[in-house]
């Protein structure tokens, strides 16, 4: 799978996503993921992406022609064309709030092309134009749409073979089966006078498997009773 990410701090995109699982998946090749300076496609001799907003306002908005320019050549250098199964998506705090059912969707396609807003956000043209949905990580604004293009690349990338050694890594994961993940113990045994629940010394697969169930369901409705599957939901 491709991941592209168009931002004005390549640098940053990167570094987060060099390190660990998949920084390794991307030097295995198991995915790429490549980040944009958009300010690469401006025409303005001091590399300017921004201007003042129609109608007044605090701020400076992102200009289209760069965005477009950085895209379109994303499309050539990938091949793209109409047949191809890919996505591109806006990191704004107007969009769908970002979940596993929607991490699953997109890593079934062959590439994301995520771009990343910045200053007071993005001349609304270029959304009409280029984006095919608008995602947020949250009811919250940041600075600019890196840390959560970061995320959504994380989250889809585990998705992909090849980047996890082994599918059920992310299969038993927390809202993976819409509920949140039961409690895990390593050794020691006794940690400060805290022991490790017996029926995970008990080597009884059917009752381990029964036991994390039912503290997954306890954990989820005291915590997120708002996820449960209505299929799950316990009194």
């Amino acid at each position: 799978m491709n991941i592209d990410i168009m931002t004005l701090f390549p640098e940053f995109v990167d570094g987060v996503l060099s390190e660990s699982i998949i920084g390794r998946a991307r030097r295995s090749g198991a995915i790429d993921i490549k980040a944009h300076n958009i300010r690469d496609y401006s025409e303005d001799k001091h590399r300017r992406v921004d201007d003042t907003p129609y109608g007044g306002g605090k701020g400076m908005l992102m200009a289209a022609p760069p965005i477009y320019r950085c895209h379109k050549a994303i499309l050539e250098n990938r091949g793209y064309n109409e047949n191809s199964h890919i996505l591109t998506v806006y990191m704004s705090p107007r969009g769908r709030i970002f979940k596993q059912d929607i991490a699953s969707n997109l890593a079934t396609y062959d590439g994301i092309i995520i771009l990343c807003g910045h200053y007071e956000g993005v001349d609304e043209r270029i959304i009409e134009e280029i984006v095919d949905v608008e995602i947020s990580i949250g009811d919250f604004v940041l600075t600019g749409g890196e840390i959560p293009a970061c995320i959504v690349a994380d989250c889809v990338a585990r998705l992909c073979d090849g980047v996890l050694s082994d599918p059920e890594c992310h299969e038993k994961e927390s809202f993976s089966e819409g509920l949140l993940e039961y409690p895990q113990y390593t050794r020691p045994y006794d940690y400060h006078g805290m022991t490790v629940p017996d029926v995970l010394l008990s080597g009884h697969h059917e009752n381990i498997k029964k036991w994390r169930r039912e503290r997954s369901l306890e954990i989820t409705k005291e915590r997120r009773p708002d996820i449960l599957k209505e299929s799950e939901r316990i009194d």
